[in-house]
């Protein structure tokens, strides 16, 4: 598949221009002429502190506490070198590959703003390093997420000077073999460039976008499988009716209930039971409309900070040419990002949650009407028992993780970072609850059409039963006990991909997020 192209220019990125790289796509990046030249005069800002030998932050001190420590003109180069090595202290299993690779597009792109004092030909060779496949290997620990992502950016710029480690093409290597392997020299930093390349949040919003774009996904696979389970057990459509999204006045809601509805388009099913004496369904099935639309209202707040931190500027100090002035401020601090993505754990919980409940309504007897565990022979057989008890282990597995890291503080650097977001932690929580959350919807998925099978001649709305065939085509109906581990993994990839969900569109049309 060709590589798409990317065109950075500091103001104008979005998650859909990111989309592919989330996805794995090969990317090349563009950078125009006139974009590389707005660097000039911030550059030329920290050439002027230099000749004036002015103490400025960063430029021409230390870091952090030793921030009053005056450094030698002759030292600066090396003052940046070592804090890059110094630095990468990261720990634990490394970011995967499609992370680094939206990191290291973030953070070109908010230096191409032209208010981090860098000078045009490493903005060139970063471009360079991305465009030939270089991908630093990023530990995935040890940031606090205030002064950025000090620890991670660090291990990041590292690989660009020789460090560490580094994957070409897939491969792993010594970071500077991958540079020899792609005929690029290691990287040598001038002032400031240290400081602007490390000081940043963009390894935690590269994960958030991950995870947006995930949640997004989940956000119509949980209605398209809510419509199969309610095909499946008979359930109600009353209580997706426009006409209480009207009287709710919650537009989450009113988008969840359009969904279902499109998935259950001619259904049989529904028809068959109209007139029948049970009055409501559990809230398991009755409630989603509210349930799933707090979700959709959630991820659309998550969303709107996330656009603005796509193209945020997130250095210290800024070098402003447009008021000539410098200054020593925080925006590197990941408090909105850390905020938000402890609001989505708690939404994406919400979602394994209430798919856990509607497993159960459908593997228990007692409560579906259907063979227990959803086998044709109960008693030798166990059927899909015990893929209740792995939904429950994952969701209640969730719930710790969804404590919020924004509320916890531990200060650095000798009491001078006083105050930290701990962003990083929010996002890698966020990423774990989503891994379980989209198994949840597949063991969903594979309960709902099982369930399903059960009453072949009743033919299924328009987009429930392109739900339930795109998953046969992976998983065989069960008609007796077999190894159900490939199964479970089998619907989860297409929970996960989006496979699922680009079936159910194809037949029914967009779905709403």
């Amino acid at each position: 598949m060709a590589a798409i192209s990317l065109q950075l220019e500091g103001t104008a990125l979005t998650l859909e221009a990111l989309a592919p790289l989330a996805r794995g796509r090969d990317c090349r990046l563009v950078v125009r002429d006139a974009v590389y030249q707005g660097l000039e005069p911030s550059r030329a800002m920290v050439d002027r502190c230099l000749t004036e030998g002015k103490p400025v932050y960063g430029i021409s001190t230390g870091f952090g506490k030793l921030k009053s420590v005056a450094i030698d003109p002759a030292d600066l180069a090396q003052l940046q070198r070592n804090l890059v090595l110094s630095h990468s202290v990261g720990v634990g299993a490394p970011l995967a590959e499609h992370e680094v690779r939206i990191a290291q597009v973030l953070r070109l792109n908010s230096l191409l703003r032209g208010v981090s004092g860098i000078r045009v030909s490493l903005a060139r060779d970063l471009v360079e390093l991305f465009n030939r496949g270089f991908v630093p290997e990023v530990p995935g620990q040890g940031s606090v997420g205030a002064s950025g992502d000090l620890a991670p950016l660090s291990h990041m710029v590292a690989a660009y000077m020789g460090f560490g480690f580094a994957s070409v093409a897939g491969v792993r290597m010594p970071a500077r073999d991958a540079l020899s392997a792609i005929d690029l020299p290691p990287m040598e930093l001038s002032a400031k460039e240290g400081l602007a390349l490390i000081n940043g949040t963009e390894v935690m919003k590269a994960i958030a976008v991950c995870n947006v774009l995930r949640a997004r996904n989940l956000s119509k696979a949980a209605d398209a499988i809510t419509a199969l389970t309610l095909e499946a057990r008979f359930g109600s459509v009353a209580p997706y009716q426009e006409r209480l999204a009207e009287l709710k006045a919650n537009a989450g809601q009113s988008r969840t209930a359009s969904n279902v509805r499109l998935c259950l388009q001619d259904s049989e099913i529904l028809a068959s039971h109209a007139d029948c004496l049970r009055v409501q369904d559990p809230y398991s099935l009755r409630c989603v409309p509210q349930i799933h639309g707090a979700f959709k209202t959630a991820l659309e707040h998550v969303e709107s900070v996330l656009d603005g931190e796509l193209n945020a500027v997130t250095d210290n100090p800024i070098v402003d040419p447009e008021t000539g002035a410098v200054y020593s401020a925080g925006l590197f601090h990941g408090q909105p990002l850390s905020v938000t993505q402890d609001y989505l754990a708690l939404a994406v919980c919400t979602l394994a949650n209430v798919s856990e409940r509607r497993i159960e309504q459908l593997v228990n007897p007692d409560l579906s009407g259907l063979p227990a565990f959803l086998t044709p022979h109960p008693g030798l057989h166990s059927g899909l028992m015990i893929c209740q008890y792995t939904a429950a282990a994952l969701a209640s597995e969730n719930k710790p993780l969804a404590h919020p890291a924004s509320v916890d503080t531990i200060p650095t650097s000798a009491n001078q970072e006083d105050h930290v977001s701990m962003g990083m932690t929010a996002v890698r929580k966020v990423r774990t609850i989503l891994d379980h959350t989209e198994r949840i919807l597949g063991i969903e998925l594979l309960c709902a059409a099982q369930a399903r099978d059960f009453h072949p001649e009743l033919r299924a709305g328009k987009g429930a039963q392109a739900a339930h065939d795109r998953l046969r085509r992976h998983v065989p109906k069960l008609e007796e006990d077999r190894y159900l581990a490939p199964d479970l993994e089998a619907a989860y990839h297409l929970v996960a991909s989006g496979e699922l969900v680009q079936a159910v569109e194809a037949a029914v049309g967009p779905l709403q997020g």
